[in-house]
């Protein structure tokens, strides 16, 4: 069992885990003297309970061999849970029972061909009550996996899905910025009034992109 002290909850595997067990003591120690362990670690302590119950699933699926497998089903259930208010409400609200959420999950995830470690995650988060949590694990996760792969996550906002081209302009502004072209993590807000909202961490961009940006958003705004 990978058990987790100082406040955690247990993280009790299934068969499909066997070999894969350790001790997760909150200090984001990743496996192999992994050299990204200490912004892991960073990323996980900013993030709460979100970050621990992510920094468990990282471990696992780095121990695993399945990160990138792991990563892509999270990816999916997260556009998944965006797409339909159904599912969202299942995830969130909390007059579902356990075995109402653990049995939805469970036949979600097995269609769409989830790694067993996926499955068994989720299925403990709705045994814990903590399902509702679930998007912003996998927000973190996701954080852990880009900064292990050297990676930058831009999250952007907007009212409408950004174009081919409004994303590749949006690249090139950050890219300009950042020194390295970021992944987009796209979300549509139909409230907004118009234009974008760019995050790139825990930090909105900063005024010396507002110039470039405010280009986007009136294109937006007239598209």
């Amino acid at each position: 069992m990978l058990s987790a002290s100082r406040g955690t909850e247990s993280f009790g595997r299934g068969s499909e885990l066997t070999g894969i067990s350790k001790t997760y003591h909150g200090s984001g120690n990743l496996p192999d003297g992994d050299e990204n362990g200490a912004r892991v670690a960073e990323l996980a302590h900013l993030s709460g309970l979100a970050g621990r119950y992510a920094t468990a699933a990282f471990e696992l699926a780095v121990e695993g061999g399945i990160l990138d497998s792991v990563a892509r089903d999270f990816a999916s259930l997260k556009t998944m849970v965006r797409q339909s208010a159904d599912l969202e409400r299942l995830v969130r609200a909390p007059v579902f029972s356990r075995d109402d959420q653990k049995n939805g999950m469970s036949a979600l995830l097995t269609k769409i061909g989830a790694q067993p470690l996926t499955i068994q995650f989720v299925r403990l988060l709705a045994d814990k009550r903590r399902l509702f949590v679930l998007c912003d694990i996998i927000a973190a996760f996701e954080a852990m996996v880009a900064s292990k792969r050297g990676e930058v996550t831009a999250q952007v906002i907007s009212a409408r899905p950004l174009h081919e081209r409004e994303a590749q302009a949006l690249k090139d502004v950050l890219k300009a910025k950042l020194g390295r072209e970021p992944k987009l993590d796209a979300e549509v807000d139909a409230t907004l009034l118009g234009g974008l909202i760019v995050k790139i961490g825990s930090r909105m961009i900063d005024t010396s992109l507002r110039t470039k940006l405010n280009g986007l958003r009136t294109a937006m705004r007239g598209g």
